[in-house]
C-alpha cells in the first residue's frame, strides 16, 4: 500500500471485480479512455486474477482510496511499462463526479510517480491527453508534466478531429 495524506493506493484484489465493471462499462468515461466496447465480468475477472505479472502484461493498475473511510474513488495505471528504456505511461481516473476536484488525482499521481522511479527504477512517465480535457490538462501541468508536441487530429470524436498533447516527466 502507498499512502498519502489523504489518499492511498493499493493493488487490485478480487473484490474490485463489480466496482471495476462499473467503471469500466461507464460510457462516460470511454471517451477517454479509448474504450470502444463493454467489458465482461470474465474478462475483468481474469484481468484482475493477472494484474500481478507486471512484466508480462506491461501495465499495473492501483485503486485509489480514501485514507478516511477506505472508499475506492479511482485507478491509476502504469501502461506499455517499458523497463529496458525505463518509461511507462500513466493515465488515472476519479469515477464519480462527487469525488472529483478534491486532490485526489494530483495526490495519486505523485505516490505513482515516487513509485514508479523508487521501486520499479522508471525515469520517465508519459500521457496523451485530448486537447479539449482541460481538467487532466491543469491536473498534469500542476504535477508538472512537459507538454511536448501535438499530435494533429489524433482522435475522432463524434465525426470531430481533436488532437492529443503529448505530456512526459522525467522523474
Amino acid at each position: 500500500m502507498l499512502k498519502g495524506k489523504n489518499i492511498y493506493l493499493r493493488q487490485i484484489e478480487e473484490t474490485d471485480v463489480n466496482i471495476l465493471l462499473m467503471w469500466e462499462n461507464d460510457t462516460n468515461h470511454w471517451r477517454y479512455s479509448e474504450t470502444e466496447a463493454p467489458f465482461s465480468l470474465l474478462q475483468l475477472q481474469h484481468y484482475v486474477k493477472n494484474a500481478s505479472h507486471v512484466r508480462q502484461n506491461q501495465q499495473l493498475r492501483f485503486v485509489i482510496c480514501r485514507l478516511d473511510n477506505h472508499t475506492a474513488v479511482g485507478t491509476v495505471d502504469l501502461f506499455k511499462i517499458d523497463f529496458k528504456n525505463k518509461k511507462a505511461g500513466i493515465g488515472i481516473l476519479i469515477a464519480n463526479q462527487a469525488d472529483r476536484n478534491k486532490g485526489y488525482a494530483q495526490e495519486a499521481l505523485f505516490l505513482m510517480e515516487r513509485f514508479a522511479s523508487h521501486k520499479m527504477e522508471l525515469e520517465q512517465l508519459y500521457c496523451d491527453i485530448q486537447a479539449d480535457n482541460f481538467k487532466s490538462i491543469k491536473l498534469f501541468e500542476k504535477a508538472k508534466y512537459v507538454r511536448n508536441g501535438t499530435k494533429k487530429n489524433w482522435y475522432i470524436i463524434k465525426n470531430n478531429a481533436i488532437d492529443a498533447y503529448f505530456y512526459q516527466k522525467f522523474i
